[in-house]
């Protein structure tokens, strides 16, 4: 389908869902997060689709934030609808069931910076910001942020970044465990793709096995934890994809995982 606000491209098995709207440095407004949410469902049930590749239009910004011009004028009911949007998107990503990369080249403030931890990986260029500025507006966080980053990076800088809202760089935040790798503007393409194209050539099943390991059992006490891995690791071994995996190692040869 046409979208307004998204570009949707396709390479081999990987899929990449880029928010174009570089004139409002890709901010997130309710028609956005609702093309995406349905992107990502559209790439969840395609299974032609291994791994999903989120970015923003320009060299500006991945996503400066939420839409302020259209957000300023909500009622407090409009603003919990809102919110709760925002947070069903970043939830469905968290939990597609593929793995899906953030290419960070610029701006991740605010709604962008949660959308990018509501990603698995993040690679971000050297020139790529990230913060949480709600405060600045008067504002907290609503779309996972003070949740997410607290997963990630703790309660000491989740806390500062929160009530400063300042802004930091991406050395910074792979410091905080926020960003996974940093790379020269000019080499972030091929370091996204590489990725991606290690992650859409790895067993599907076992992908999304391992997501839901550490998704679901990361909420979890560590005895259910480990009883919710022991449970995916014994169903692995009802698939054909375990099977071509383990003959292709003793073969000594690449697998040919086809997700069964």
């Amino acid at each position: 389908m046409a979208y307004r606000n998204l570009e949707i491209g396709n390479r081999g098995a990987v899929r990449t869902i880029t928010v174009n709207r570089p004139d409002k440095l890709n901010a997130l407004n309710r028609e956005t997060l609702n093309e995406l949410t349905l992107a990502f469902a559209q790439a969840a049930h395609d299974d032609a689709v291994r791994v999903v590749v989120l970015t923003g239009a320009g060299e500006k910004a991945f996503v400066a934030g939420a839409d302020i011009g259209e957000m300023s004028d909500l009622s407090p009911a409009q603003a919990q609808a809102f919110s709760r949007t925002g947070q069903r998107l970043m939830t469905a990503i968290e939990r597609l069931g593929k793995p899906v990369l953030a290419r960070v080249q610029g701006f991740a403030l605010g709604g962008g910076m949660e959308l990018a931890m509501a990603c698995h990986l993040r690679i971000a260029s050297e020139k790529a910001k990230f913060g949480q500025p709600e405060i600045n507006l008067g504002l907290i966080p609503g779309f996972g942020g003070t949740q997410r980053l607290l997963r990630l990076a703790g309660r000491a800088a989740t806390l500062e970044l929160c009530l400063t809202g300042a802004s930091i760089d991406a050395t910074r935040a792979r410091e905080l465990g926020v960003v996974n790798r940093v790379v020269a503007p000019e080499a972030l393409d091929d370091a996204v793709d590489t990725l991606a194209d290690q992650l859409a050539h790895a067993a599907p099943l076992a992908a999304a096995g391992i997501l839901d390991a550490v998704l679901l059992g990361g909420e979890a006490p560590i005895d259910q934890g480990l009883e919710f891995e022991t449970q995916g690791f014994a169903l692995a071994f009802a698939t054909e994809d375990m099977r071509e995996g383990t003959s292709a190692f003793l073969q000594k040869r690449k697998p040919a995982f086809k997700g069964r």
